[in-house]
């Protein structure tokens, strides 16, 4: 299913970047300072991957998927509503590193609070999207369905990757770093096959 491939591994790449976030989380949890620059880039990047590539393909599924399954229409409604206050605090983190890379005074609780409920929101959705969306598009959107669907996202959505190792260097090596939602599925299948 080439839809659902594509938001797999799009769910992969978004949570390593998260984990990344997660450990600067840490770092400021300890009472130490993380490499803001860094966060500066993770957070730009989300935000530029949110525009130019999740919330064209959201659309898509979501049109296409009421279609076919009026059913799913309160569980869309929910993620766009969820996906709106994930950006909404996306931004608002954005400008308080801003703030920070300007030596402004921003408290590092509150800093670490918020970037702490960002992951918390983040990770809730894309929880609801793999336990609550993705069996939807299973059921009633064929591959045919969804190889279309894939067709008519913007030109260039799919080379994000290629862009973060191009733009944020150091950023793409945090995230090479850090451990895939594919290697624990393999690992939990190989697992599975052998008992």
């Amino acid at each position: 299913m080439p839809m659902l491939t594509q938001l797999r591994r799009d769910h992969a790449n978004m949570a390593r970047l998260l984990h990344v976030l997660s450990l600067k989380h840490r770092t400021l949890a300890h009472g130490k300072r993380p490499d803001f620059q860094l966060v500066r880039e993770v957070v730009d990047y989300i935000l530029d991957y949110m525009n130019s590539f999740t919330i064209p393909l959201e659309r898509l599924y979501s049109e296409h998927l009421l279609a076919k399954a009026p059913e799913a229409d309160e569980l869309s409604r929910q993620l766009a509503s969820d996906y709106q206050g994930l950006h909404e605090r996306l931004l608002q983190l954005s400008h308080n590193i801003d703030m920070i890379l300007m030596d402004a005074v921003v408290p590092m609780d509150r800093f670490a609070d918020d970037l702490k409920a960002y992951l918390d929101a983040h990770r809730a959705y894309l929880r609801a999207e793999r336990e609550k969306l993705f069996p939807l598009i299973r059921t009633h959107l064929t591959d045919e369905d969804q190889q279309r669907l894939l067709k008519m996202l913007p030109a260039g959505a799919e080379d994000s990757l290629s862009r973060l190792q191009e733009a944020y260097p150091q950023l793409y090596a945090e995230f090479k770093e850090a451990p895939s939602p594919f290697d624990r599925d393999t690992e939990l299948e190989n697992k599975s096959q052998s008992q």
